[in-house]
């Protein structure tokens, strides 16, 4: 719970010396957002802007002496408003407002993205994401809408918070014996997020303490642990419970879920948090039973494994690899990486940096910090780029790259790596895509490069024939000879909601809907045929050119949340997408993928099905996902009435 404003500020006051330690370390441009908040003035804006050239903390170049002035400017006027007693001050008119978050990331920032950055920042006490009812509801209108959530990861858990702010009673079902999803699961060494934490964590319980601008996967569990047990949800967990099968009953309007073990469960509405990243998928390599060592995918560390002074195989080259394989270099007698594809990785300056403890105290100390670097890194990691994913018919070189930005981005990437191998062309060929950037998602650089440049890794870029009790054997006849084989292989992410059979008020399956790998929903969240089913990061909703799960979590919730108070208000039993609005969302889901970089020919990648169909990923902006999951529509769907009967 954010502090009383009076109460914050003369907090930050209380200790001039250890203020200006804190202010000497902080970020410069949410200081300068504070400070231009607080007064109104916006003389220092207009000084310091010239020197911010983009949203990281690392694109900045202000002078010291007026970084001394802006600091200097900013203590006198938290210790007046202290000694006042000062209200806090009116929020700035919007376009104060645009001025103040151009002039914060270096770039224009439209006006169309206002109200959503409002939002996202919560300047005030108020939640605007809740859902609140419309008028209350009796104790017997809730009773009568209890809600099976399945999985007790990061949306389960979101979807746990907002039920029980309404009152709506609600029973979590986890597979695990624990909380978190896939920052349980994944243990592997180096696993950590690639979103900056200040924005990957729920808007409205925000972490001001992240040891590190993109921090690891213990702390990450951390933060859901402490979040479940500040909002009690653990009571409502079943662990080490698992769904094979739940199925639509037309006269009871409800589900019945049959668990592994034989027992059942009965809800109104069911909510799938089960995710896309969670059954890990093992490539059909020849002879892989056969090998004699140890065998383990990336998702499921054997971490009993001594790694040290072994010779060690990982296959795959993508988000696992890149930060498992730098991490375990160091230790291994020989790391042999055997590549199908190369992936594009970005380098961020901040990716292996902690935070600073003067960052740290101004977030928790000072007004308004917090909510600027929130803004701040969710412009970086947003929509400022996603105009250069969709190819120019133009453009003189399409298997490279789609347009001159996508190209610059290329050149820019390039650069990078032949700095980092130390400006050995052979190698940079093979590790250089033979696609645009963004084509499969964009990788942070986890010392991957200069890992290849070790004596004791090898990069194998041939196919491999088949796994042996000792080794692999390439098809060129190489053989890696291999005391243990790491699978960084990713996950079956188009098999949706697989393994659970889910049956619909037709009595037909999901599956028989989808096939194995062309999953559909409307905004990815609900589909005809299966009333009362919502579905979180379900189809076409993966961020692959930037943002967070988590806010699209959070739109997707709110969504949710807004259903069931229709049905409670309206006494409705079921509720039930039309089939027209699921279709014609879905042509026009397809039309905009296959104006996107993911659709290049050139590319083959998880996010497309073997039809060449792109399910997983999200063609939309963030705002324009914000803007449709903003407000329920209850005319896009059927309505059953009788909830109480």
């Amino acid at each position: 719970m954010r502090r009383d404003f009076a109460e914050a500020v003369r907090a930050a006051v209380a200790d001039e010396a250890v203020l200006r330690a804190a202010l000497a370390e902080a970020d410069i441009a949410p200081l300068l957002m504070v400070l231009v908040q607080l007064t109104g003035d916006t003389a220092l804006l207009d000084e310091v802007a010239p020197f911010i050239q983009g949203p990281w903390s690392f694109l900045e170049s202000v002078p010291e002496p007026l970084k001394a002035r802006l600091r200097d400017r900013l203590v006198q006027v938290l210790q007046d408003y202290a000694a006042a007693g000062r209200d806090e001050p009116a929020r700035p008119d919007e376009a104060v407002l645009q001025r103040m978050m151009g002039a914060g990331v270096g770039q224009p920032v439209p006006g169309e993205y206002i109200p959503l950055l409002l939002e996202e920042m919560r300047f005030t006490t108020e939640d605007s994401r809740a859902v609140r009812w419309r008028r209350q509801p009796t104790a017997r209108a809730l009773a009568a809408l209890p809600v099976v959530i399945i999985g007790a990861g990061l949306t389960g858990l979101c979807t746990a918070i907002r039920l029980q702010e309404m009152g709506i009673p609600f029973t979590i079902l986890e597979k695990n014996a624990e909380l978190g999803g896939t920052w349980l699961e994944n243990s592997y060494p180096g696993c950590a997020v690639d979103t900056p934490n200040h924005f990957f964590s729920f808007s409205f319980n925000p972490n001001d303490k992240w040891s590190r601008h993109f921090s690891r996967r213990d702390e990450i569990l951390a933060y859901l642990r402490d979040m479940a047990a500040q909002y009690g949800l653990e009571k409502h967990i079943r662990f080490g419970v698992e769904v094979e099968r739940a199925s639509f009953d037309a006269r009871a309007q409800g589900w019945t879920l049959a668990l592994r073990g034989g027992e059942e469960v009965r809800c109104r509405v069911l909510v799938s948090a089960v995710g896309q990243l969670n059954r890990p998928a093992v490539p059909p390599i020849a002879g892989l039973e056969d090998f004699a060592g140890p065998v383990f995918h990336t998702a499921r560390w054997d971490h009993a494994v001594p790694l040290a002074g072994k010779r060690v195989g990982m296959v795959g080259t993508g988000a696992s690899a890149m930060q498992a394989a730098p991490s375990i270099a160091g230790e291994v007698a020989q790391l042999t990486v055997f590549q199908r594809t190369p992936h594009w990785a970005v380098n961020n300056p901040n990716y292996h940096k902690a935070v600073k403890p003067g960052n740290i105290w101004a977030l928790e100390h000072i007004p308004y910090f917090s909510q600027w670097l929130r803004f701040q890194l969710f412009w970086a990691s947003s929509d400022g780029f996603h105009h250069t994913l969709s190819p120019d018919p133009e453009w003189g070189q399409p298997a490279l790259s789609l347009n001159e930005a996508n190209h610059k981005m290329r050149e820019m990437l390039v650069a990078h790596m032949r700095q980092e191998l130390e400006g050995d062309e052979a190698l940079l060929a093979k590790v250089t895509p033979g696609y645009p950037p963004y084509g499969k998602r964009m990788l942070r650089d986890n010392h991957w490069y200069r890992m290849l440049k070790r004596e004791n890794v090898t990069l194998e870029t041939q196919a491999i024939a088949r796994v042996e009790p000792g080794g692999v054997l390439m098809q060129d006849g190489t053989r890696h000879a291999l005391d243990v084989l790491v699978l960084a292989t990713g996950f079956q992410a188009s098999r949706m909601l697989w393994p659970m059979e889910i049956v619909g008020a037709d009595g037909a399956s999901i599956r028989d809907l989808w096939g194995e790998d062309d999953p559909r929903a409307y905004m990815g969240m609900t589909v005809p045929g299966f009333p009362n089913l919502f579905i979180t990061y379900g189809p076409n909703t993966n961020l692959a050119h930037g943002g967070s799960i988590i806010f699209h979590t959070e739109c997707q919730v709110r969504y949710i949340c807004q259903a069931l108070r229709e049905m409670v208000e309206h006494d409705l039993a079921s509720l039930e997408v039309r089939r027209a609005v699921h279709d014609a969302y879905n042509v026009r889901v397809d039309a905009a993928c296959q104006r996107m970089v993911w659709a290049h020919p050139g590319v083959t990648s998880w996010y497309k099905n073997k039809h060449n169909r792109v399910t997983v990923t999200s063609p939309w902006r963030l705002l324009d996902y914000w803007r449709m999951t903003k407000e329920f529509e209850p005319a896009e769907f059927v309505a059953t009435q009788g909830a109480e009967a």
